[in-house]
């Protein structure tokens, strides 16, 4: 049986689709379709159920995919072994919203650049935007802050980071002891806002997870980079939801004050994510495991 026409059919397997995998394997999608026809004319059994939107695999294809897939990786990993011999350095792709990639993870991966592995990143902030882009093969290890479905990628959660609501002290003045918790919607349609779009997604969260209400509000400043908003914060510019590891230093030095403390703060979680398959290559087993265990500190 010819090997090529199994990677077709495991990548259409974890992809959920055969436009999904053309893109990762660089074929075509009339060639992608040829393949698994061609390895269903062998078999004498379909593989996949054709559905509107991707393919279901058939009982059939689900046990030839348990049993080939995990040969078909490890000699991706024989080959990628090689590789990583004769080269000596390997590119690590890496794709992540800008603030916390530049604070937090580029950081805890430059030791590994010792180690003979380079690095490049791309600033994704839309999550469909960055499972695209991984699963066309341009991104080898993602970070986001939402969980993908499906089996063409594998997920790690990563950690928590903690949102603050800050201002700059002039407008902590403005605001009486408790008055936030008890009339926070009125007050955030008193105050400006900085936040990082115009749907207001961290003061949504804020006011929906501390307040239970909604911001009825417009913002004053927006700037599609936390490390601005925390800047345009700090110069007085307005309310705004950080998180804690971002502001962290601004609050020590005063430059900003956290408004109120909550029994239980509003979280968001990060996630590592990887193309099913892919961390059997050294590097980005590497990379993702560096990551992993930095989280812990996070």
């Amino acid at each position: 049986m010819d090997l090529s026409l199994l990677r077709t059919f495991v990548t259409v397997h974890r992809a959920g689709s055969f436009t999904r995998a053309a893109a990762l394997l660089g074929l075509s999608q009339p060639a992608v379709t040829s393949q698994i026809r061609a390895l269903e004319r062998q078999l004498g059994r379909p593989l996949f159920l054709r559905r509107a939107r991707g393919v279901t695999p058939t009982t059939v294809g689900d046990e030839l995919a348990h049993r080939a897939a995990p040969h078909l990786d490890a000699l991706v990993d024989i080959v990628e072994a090689g590789l990583d011999e004769e080269s000596g350095t390997r590119t690590l792709h890496l794709a992540g919203p800008p603030e916390f990639t530049s604070v937090r993870a580029l950081p805890a991966l430059t030791p590994l650049i010792s180690q003979g592995l380079a690095l490049r990143s791309t600033f994704v902030t839309n999550a469909e935007d960055m499972w695209e882009g991984l699963a066309a093969g341009h991104h080898d290890l993602a970070i986001t802050t939402a969980r993908p479905r499906g089996g063409l990628m594998t997920s790690t959660t990563l950690c928590d980071e903690e949102h603050v609501l800050v201002a700059a002290p002039r407008w902590a003045g403005h605001l009486g002891p408790g008055t936030l918790r008890h009339k926070g919607s009125v007050l955030l349609e008193q105050l400006p806002v900085v936040e990082v779009h115009e749907s207001l997604p961290l003061i949504s969260h804020y006011w929906a997870t501390v307040f239970d209400s909604s911001p009825a509000a417009a913002a004053a400043v927006i700037a599609p980079d936390l490390r601005a908003v925390l800047e345009c914060a700090a110069a007085g510019a307005g309310l705004a939801v950080l998180p804690r590891y971002l502001c962290e230093g601004a609050l020590e030095r005063g430059e900003v004050v956290a408004l109120l403390d909550p029994p239980v703060p509003p979280l968001r979680t990060y996630f590592l994510i990887a193309r099913t398959g892919t961390l059997g290559l050294p590097h980005i087993a590497r990379a993702h495991e560096w990551l992993v265990r930095a989280a812990v500190d996070w």
